[in-house]
């Protein structure tokens, strides 16, 4: 019997299930990581996630042979490049403080694992430029910690109950 035409081919619905059953977590990790937005509450990365996994669906049948992990990875990080203007300001999330193009290189580098020729092929960027945007971004995560949220609780290295008086000031 012929599949009618629109009728989803229910091996490959299966299929795209089990991917996404077994990758969608990590690949929402890596979408809330490039929008920086904080974890939980990032329907920036979900709405990033879901047009990305549209997009790998339309073209499963394409994908034989082809690791769909890689394939899913390469179109997120393409797609966030193309809308990354959306994604400028920061929302507090870990990565925040990095500007988009850095936030992105960080995220195939280090917690993707992609080399430095892979990233720059999928980004379209000189190898070089790859190794200097990480290295920019990873200096700028390591130089400065993000500013201490108020607490209520006394910064470090001063002395609870004590608070220094203004010189030359109203008392």
């Amino acid at each position: 019997m012929q599949e009618r035409e629109g009728e989803p081919d229910p091996r490959r619905v299966r299929e795209f299930e089990a991917f996404v059953a077994g990758a969608g977590g990590r690949l929402l990790h890596a979408a809330t990581l490039l929008t920086a937005e904080p974890e939980g509450t990032a329907p920036l990365a979900e709405q990033l996630l879901v047009d990305t996994l549209a997009r790998t669906y339309a073209g499963w049948d394409r994908l034989r042979g082809e690791d769909p992990y890689a394939r899913t990875r390469e179109e997120l990080a393409g797609r966030f490049a193309r809308t990354a203007w959306h994604h400028r300001r920061a929302r507090g999330g870990l990565l925040g403080r990095l500007p988009p193009q850095e936030r992105l290189v960080l995220v195939l580098r280090l917690h993707e694992g992609v080399d430095e020729e892979q990233t720059a092929a999928c980004l379209g960027l000189p190898v070089e430029r790859v190794r200097a945007v990480c290295t920019r971004a990873v200096a700028t995560m390591l130089s400065r910690p993000d500013p201490p949220e108020d607490t209520g609780a006394p910064a470090p290295g001063t002395t609870p109950g004590r608070q220094k008086k203004k010189v030359g000031g109203p008392a």
